[in-house]
């Protein structure tokens, strides 16, 4: 599926990640076409390309009126209002929403009650809508990031001066991983930390894929150290989940945790993107015995996956590592019984295709007929071995 990754290296702002799609490919005239389902007038929006650090970019510029102080409710009732595709609604409400409800625990009141100043511009409408909209007509499918690097010093807002970084920014990014930046600049602005908050499925590396393109967005200022002030997005294909050739192995050991509390844990790891959770029989020290928990995971889901554990587990801390492994290729595939279709999986090894029963599809089967599973299973491998000439393979 098609992935973009954000790779921060000098933070990120709305206008940052909507003229790195810009550059990509997202083409002026179909955000202009996107935004003209909003009910507000449209602006200018101009793409400039500029070169910093010697590395090619696009800056947008959003034509801005007369500062505009808007409540959530009244961005709410406009995109409500808005022509818009049903996912880009949902996505843009859910960026805005994140930013009323980190405004509203800084200032100490209802979300309804925020008045949006900076972010209320139309610049910044443009930048959530214009990105949210964006990587829909790009057909990105998931977004990953880097950690975000953050600031020190101090910014001018309707408020008057704010630490850096700003305090709604620290609010949204509460449970994301973050490093060091520089001193005397805003390097991750709260619009453009809610839309990685909104929008990302996990931080960390970059995902494994194969790469087909790359975009750089330009933010409006200069960097004091003199670096480019950029955000690079990477876009590119990721194998399926079950077919990643690295993974991530998560390990961690666990000696008062009840056994139904386990089973909770396994299922939500697996619902969460898990390629394989287990659960090992281990005596820790003085004796005690305890469980080793193992989950493997596609790199990308590695972040998600480990703060899972730790919030449905006892477990203090993990152990992960990055690991190689080889799988066959496989495809679902459904035979006739005596009492119905069955699923199997036809695996492509070495010395040929063999085709394998799926445990559940037959264990319904057999519920349903009232026979017992092994019957099934012969079935299955009878008529495995008529859809090949040869003997199946099950197991």
């Amino acid at each position: 599926m098609a992935t973009l990754y954000l790779d921060c290296f000098s933070g990120i702002s709305g206008d940052m990640f909507l003229g790195a799609l810009v550059h990509h490919g997202l083409s002026l005239a179909d955000l202009r076409g996107l935004l003209a389902g909003f009910p507000l007038p449209l602006p200018d929006i101009e793409a400039e390309t500029v070169s910093d650090g010697g590395i090619g970019a696009v800056r947008l510029h959003v034509a801005q009126g007369e500062p505009t102080r808007r409540t959530w409710k009244d961005i709410r009732e406009m995109l409500q209002r808005a022509r818009l595709e049903a996912g880009c609604r949902q996505r843009a409400m859910k960026v805005f929403s994140l930013l009323a409800a980190a405004e509203a625990r800084v200032h100490g009141c209802g979300e309804d009650e925020v008045h949006f100043h900076e972010v209320g511009g139309l610049d910044a409408i443009v930048d959530i809508v214009g990105v949210v909209g964006g990587l829909h007509l790009l057909g990105i499918d998931s977004v990953y990031s880097s950690p975000l690097p953050l600031g020190r010093g101090w910014v001018r807002a309707a408020h008057g001066m704010l630490p850096l970084p700003a305090p709604a920014v620290v609010e949204l990014l509460a449970g994301v991983p973050v490093v060091a930046g520089i001193d005397n600049m805003e390097l991750v602005t709260p619009t453009g930390a809610a839309l990685v908050v909104g929008l990302a499925a996990g931080f960390g590396p970059i995902p494994a894929m194969h790469l087909s393109g790359s975009g750089y967005g330009a933010g409006s200022r200069r960097r004091p150290d003199g670096n480019p002030n950029l955000l690079r997005i990477l876009i590119g294909e990721t194998e399926p989940r079950g077919e990643s050739r690295e993974i991530e192995v998560i390990e961690t050991n666990i000696d008062d945790l009840a056994p139904e509390i386990c089973a909770h844990a396994a299922e939500r790891l697996l619902a969460a993107g898990a390629l394989d959770v287990s659960w090992s029989p281990l005596t820790m020290k003085k004796g005690r015995p305890a469980l080793l928990l193992r989950v493997l995971a596609d790199p990308a889901r590695g972040e998600v996956l480990r703060r899972l554990i730790l919030a449905e587990t006892t477990a203090i801390g993990l152990r992960y590592r990055r690991e190689q492994r080889m799988t066959l290729g496989r495809r679902q595939r459904v035979l006739a019984t005596p009492w119905g279709d069955v699923e199997v999986k036809e695996v492509e090894t070495p010395g040929g295709p063999e085709l394998r029963p799926e445990y559940e599809s037959c264990r319904q089967l057999a519920l349903a007929a009232g026979v017992p599973l092994r019957r099934v299973y012969d079935a299955v491998t009878r008529a495995a071995a008529g859809d090949s000439g040869e003997k199946g393979k099950c197991g």
